[in-house]
């Protein structure tokens, strides 16, 4: 089976993840997606992030009626900060049976190259990337795949400020993320 890989903080998920992983699944021969969730981006920082355990909830509600797509916990066992090589390598020993590709934003293009074994990650993984505001770099090789998918300009940085202020995220997460979000009072 071939599993495409959707690595992120999920601060919260919201309606562009998902249209993403469902574009992804859907127009290329993924079979599935699966949400690595991540505890600690090495380019970002900690303090702004909601708990691990909150955001895998948040991507388990959001992907509960979806098939083809799987949250993963597999970094919250695995040292910090994560680092995408050792999770591909890892899941690649678990997982046999499986092709990984990684899924990234024509934005993480730009800085692909200061990626921990980004060479091992193109040439054993590959690459298919969807676009993101601003210009894509012209980065040529046999394992990047470019998926035509809507551009999405929708960011968990805004969903949070909204809810902060008190306005609505309706339309912006899925309603049982939402839900979710009021319920725990999260990003108050």
């Amino acid at each position: 089976m071939k599993i495409g890989l959707f690595f992120g903080s999920f601060n919260p998920v919201h309606i562009g993840h998902l249209i993403i992983a469902n574009v992804m699944q859907d127009r290329t021969d993924l079979d599935q997606v699966w949400f690595i969730v991540s505890p600690q981006n090495p380019f970002k920082k900690q303090k702004s992030l909601l708990h691990e355990f909150d955001r895998l909830k948040m991507v388990e509600l959001a992907i509960a009626d979806h098939f083809y797509f799987r949250a993963s916990d597999v970094e919250f066992h695995m040292p910090r900060p994560s680092f995408t090589i050792d999770t591909l390598t890892y899941l690649s020993e678990k997982h046999p049976n499986h092709e990984f590709r990684l899924i990234i934003g024509g934005d993480n293009l730009t800085h692909f190259h200061k990626w921990k074994n980004y060479e091992v990650i193109l040439e054993q993984y590959g690459l298919y990337v969807y676009p993101r505001p601003g210009d894509l770099p012209d980065l040529k090789h046999p394992n990047i795949r470019y998926v035509e998918a809507p551009l999405m300009d929708i960011s968990a940085t805004f969903i949070r400020e909204a809810i902060k202020n008190g306005n609505s995220v309706r339309y912006l997460v899925p309603q049982p993320v939402e839900d979710y979000i009021q319920d725990k009072k999260l990003f108050l």
